[in-house]
């Protein structure tokens, strides 16, 4: 597979990626880490916002592989 089709397929899969994430966590931060303690809370904003780099650098990766 050359690079260039690569960098498309794993720009398109960031992509659904990063929006399926972001779907998940904001509906799970708006709804049941409300009752939380603050301390969850903000350990779990935290992790959610750190989270989805570690998928995307081993995808980054990928698609720069030669």
């Amino acid at each position: 597979m050359s690079v260039r089709s690569r960098k498309l397929i794993g720009t398109l899969v960031l992509l659904v990626f990063l929006a399926v994430y972001a779907l998940v966590v904001a509906s799970i931060g708006a709804g049941r880490i409300t009752t939380a303690p603050p301390l969850t809370q903000l350990a779990f904003f935290f992790v959610a916002g750190l989270a989805w780099v570690v998928p995307a650098g081993l995808l980054i990766r990928w698609m720069q592989r030669p």
